[in-house]
């Protein structure tokens, strides 16, 4: 049997569709009410659904053979799986913004930058040089350049709408980021062609 974490929310609706697509028996995953373990009716698979850093955890551990969980998470959370599919799901990208006048980049002195994800950007800041100090955020990001926390933030933006309604612009594009799958290194050595069948579906009807 495989078990296959899923990330909840959008990710997981898109999930399950693809899951269906390969003709899976999602009826449990379509209406699972409050249930987090679920059982594929067709494929020897069994489905439950995590927040994202703790689909790598589990995965990490080998409770989960595969996890379907956003870049942005892999980038945050750097543990031991096998990063094996682009999914192209959940397109967006992290970006450095702020306030018109609140260039990051042309501050002289002391620069604080808010973000959720403290990891990615200390490194993008370190990898230009600069010495920044980190704010770490868990609410509504766009928040703390308005209210003078932080000279910038570094955030996920998908439309844009968020940072113009706020009045912010972007300075810089760090990064895109979709959705990917993620393989347990002992799973992949020992369940290898379940793995691999289970990936080839995947990809059968991505393209």
């Amino acid at each position: 049997m495989l078990s296959i974490a899923l990330t909840k929310g959008r990710l997981e609706k898109q999930s399950v569709q693809l899951f269906e697509k390969c003709g899976y028996g999602v009826e449990q995953l379509q209406n699972k009410g409050r249930q987090l373990v679920l059982k594929d009716t067709i494929k020897d698979y069994e489905y439950f659904l995590v927040k994202g850093a703790d689909c790598i955890t589990y995965v990490s551990h080998g409770v989960a053979d595969i996890g379907f969980v956003g870049k942005d998470t892999l980038l945050e959370s750097k543990q031991g799986y096998y990063e094996v599919l682009d999914l192209k799901l959940g397109k967006c990208g992290f970006i450095v913004a702020s306030l018109p006048d609140k260039n990051p980049f042309e501050k002289m002195g002391h620069v604080t930058i808010g973000t959720k994800y403290p990891s990615v950007a200390k490194q993008f800041f370190s990898e230009k040089g600069m010495d920044v100090e980190i704010i770490k955020i868990e609410g509504s990001v766009e928040l703390s350049p308005l209210l003078g926390l932080c000279d910038a933030i570094v955030d996920i933006m998908e439309t844009g709408s968020t940072l113009k309604e706020n009045g912010l612009v972007v300075f810089d594009r760090i990064c895109d980021i979709s959705a990917r799958v993620i393989v347990n290194k002992a799973s992949f050595k020992l369940k290898r062609k379940e793995i691999e069948s289970f990936l080839s579906d995947i990809k059968s009807v991505l393209d």
